[in-house]
C-alpha cells in the first residue's frame, strides 16, 4: 500500500458510502419542504456536504482507528490496517485525522449552514469519544447507542439546507437508528471470535444466538415501521409504499435465516441485505421526493 493510499484506508471510505447514501435523500427532501418550486438541492450546497460528510467521517473512523490499535492487532479482519501494519504511526495519524476533520468543519461553515456545522462536530465526537472510547468495551447494547453516530448525516443533509429540523428529518434519523443493530449485529455474527479475541463484547459474543435474532426482530419491525413514518410525513405516492414492503419482505426472510447451524452464513446474506435496503429505499426517496406534486413535507 503507498503512503497516500494508507491515509486513505484509515478514513474506511467503503463505510463512508451508505452515509453518503442517507445524506442525499435529505438534501433532497429539505429543498422540496422548503421551497416547492425546487425539487433539487442547490449543486454547491450538495458538493459541500458529500464531500465535508465524507471528511467528517473519514476523520472519525481514523480517530476510531488510533484509538482501537491494539484490538486490531488482535482481530484477523483488521490485522492488516495501516496502524497495526506500521505504514503510518500515530502520531501522523492523529496529526491526519484533526486536519481533516478541521477542513470538515470549515466545508459546512463556510458553505452551508451553522447547523450542520454543530451537528457535524457533534457527530465525530459522539462517535470517537461516546462509542469508540466509552460504549463499545462497557456494554453489549454497544452498537445501539453508538449508531446515532451514523443517524447525523440525514439531519445534517437537511440542516445544511434549512439550517433547521422537521418531523421527517427524526423519522429518517430513527430509520437509521433501528436499522444499525440488526446491519452491524449480522457482521458480528460473522466475526464474533474476533470480537471475542480483542475483549469487545459486541451482543453476539455475549448472548446466545436466538437472543441476538430476538433483538434483531425488535429493531427490524421499528426499521419497517419508521420507514413507512417517513414516506407518511413526506406525502410520498403509493408506489413507494410497495418498494418498502418488497424491501421489508426481504430483509424478514434473511432474518429468519438466522438460527442454529448455518447463521454465519445466513447473517453475511443479512448484512448484505441491509445495505441493499437502505441504498435502494434512499434512492426510492430521491425519486419520489423529484417526481412529487406540490404536497407539504
Amino acid at each position: 500500500m503507498s503512503h497516500v493510499g494508507a491515509y486513505v484506508a484509515l478514513m474506511k471510505l467503503r463505510v463512508v458510502e451508505l452515509l453518503l447514501v442517507t445524506t442525499l435523500p435529505a438534501l433532497f427532501m429539505a429543498t422540496y419542504a422548503q421551497n416547492h418550486a425546487h425539487k433539487f438541492p442547490p449543486l454547491g450546497v450538495t458538493i459541500a456536504t458529500l464531500i465535508g460528510g465524507t471528511l467528517a467521517a473519514g476523520a472519525s473512523n481514523a480517530f476510531n482507528m488510533v484509538i482501537e490499535v491494539e484490538s486490531d492487532r488482535l482481530m484477523k479482519r483488521t490485522s492488516k490496517r495501516p496502524l497495526v501494519s506500521g505504514e503510518i504511526n500515530e502520531q501522523q495519524a492523529v496529526a491526519f485525522s484533526l486536519v481533516i476533520t478541521i477542513i470538515s468543519l470549515l466545508i459546512f461553515l463556510i458553505f452551508t449552514t451553522v447547523l450542520a456545522t454543530l451537528l457535524t462536530l457533534l457527530a465525530i465526537l459522539f462517535y470517537v469519544v461516546g462509542y469508540t472510547l466509552w460504549l463499545k468495551r462497557r456494554t453489549s447494547q454497544n452498537i445501539v447507542w453508538g449508531g446515532i453516530a451514523g443517524c447525523m448525516p440525514v439531519l445534517i443533509g437537511w440542516a445544511a439546507i434549512t439550517n433547521s429540523l422537521s418531523l421527517t428529518a427524526w423519522l429518517f434519523f430513527l430509520l437509521i437508528f433501528f436499522w444499525t443493530p440488526p446491519h452491524f449485529w449480522a457482521l458480528a455474527i460473522k466475526y464474533k471470535e474476533d470480537y471475542a479475541a480483542a475483549g469487545i463484547p459486541m451482543l453476539p459474543v455475549v448472548a446466545s444466538i436466538k437472543s441476538v435474532q430476538k433483538q434483531m426482530w425488535f429493531h427490524s419491525i421499528c426499521m419497517v415501521i419508521t420507514s413507512v413514518l417517513v414516506l407518511v410525513s413526506a406525502h410520498l405516492p403509493w408506489w413507494s409504499y410497495v418498494i418498502t414492503a418488497l424491501l421489508s419482505i426481504g430483509f424478514a426472510t434473511q432474518l429468519f435465516k438466522i438460527s442454529g447451524l448455518g447463521s454465519e452464513a445466513a447473517a453475511l446474506k443479512l448484512f448484505h441485505w441491509s445495505i441493499t435496503y437502505l441504498s435502494v429505499y434512499s434512492l426510492v426517496l430521491v425519486i419520489a421526493t423529484v417526481l412529487a406534486k406540490h404536497t407539504a413535507i
